[in-house]
């Protein structure tokens, strides 16, 4: 198609997390035949060419920029780096899986006013705590959390719960619940009015599923 003397684009470009193997396996229920090693591909992008797309295989917390940026047309990316990394997208679609919560972790009894927190979500985190009128400290760290607890760096955590294996034993426990999180289909703003036909189709295929999969 030539508009103007430009290439015009006709391959939809969508981001995804790469490995998450629940927004893979959604795209396929959908009818999408992303490859079956998709999780472990070492490509960056993947063609479907009968099917006018192409998939942008990203880390999380960077697809929001790829959409914004209009290098992708639309992404699949958790509610948690929507938060924490804002961007100029339309979010379209609850996508209703990774489903879990942004929570403040600690020991049993750890201090919870003004504490010392430790997090790879500064900028939730420090929402969260100006919401309760509490000044803590926020340590911006993006692996070892519960090596800050033991060292005595941080008082508790702000972070996902499923990702530590001692949550609701004697060791860990969850403080507070911030908010309920999942991935989101989002899209590109000028890439909406350009290619709406083609994007509204890609919501509506993942809507019947994601609705499939809640319970009756």
């Amino acid at each position: 198609m030539m508009k103007e003397g430009v290439l015009m684009q006709t391959e939809l470009h969508i981001a995804l997390p790469k490995g998450n193997q629940s927004v893979s396996h959604l795209f396929r229920q959908a009818g999408y035949p992303l490859p079956c090693d998709l999780e472990e591909s070492r490509n960056y992008i993947i063609s479907l060419p009968n099917m006018d797309m192409s998939f942008i295989l990203a880390k999380a917390i960077d697809i929001p920029t790829y959409v914004a940026y209009g290098v992708a047309d639309a992404g699949i990316v958790g509610k948690e780096v929507l938060l924490e990394n804002p961007r100029n997208v339309y979010e379209l679609l609850d996508l209703t899986i990774t489903k879990s919560t942004l929570a403040v972790l600690g020991n049993p009894g750890a201090a919870q006013v003004n504490p010392r927190v430790a997090t790879p979500y500064p900028r939730i985190a420090s929402q969260y705590y100006r919401n309760k009128g509490q000044q803590a400290k926020i340590i911006p760290l993006n692996g070892s959390l519960e090596l800050a607890l033991a060292a005595d760096l941080a008082d508790c955590i702000v972070d996902i719960p499923n990702w530590y294996v001692g949550v609701d034993s004697n060791e860990l426990v969850v403080l507070d619940t911030i908010q309920r999180v999942s991935c989101r289909l989002i899209a590109n703003r000028a890439s909406y009015t350009l290619y709406n036909e083609q994007i509204l189709t890609l919501c509506e295929r993942l809507s019947v599923v994601s609705q499939s999969r809640l319970p009756q």
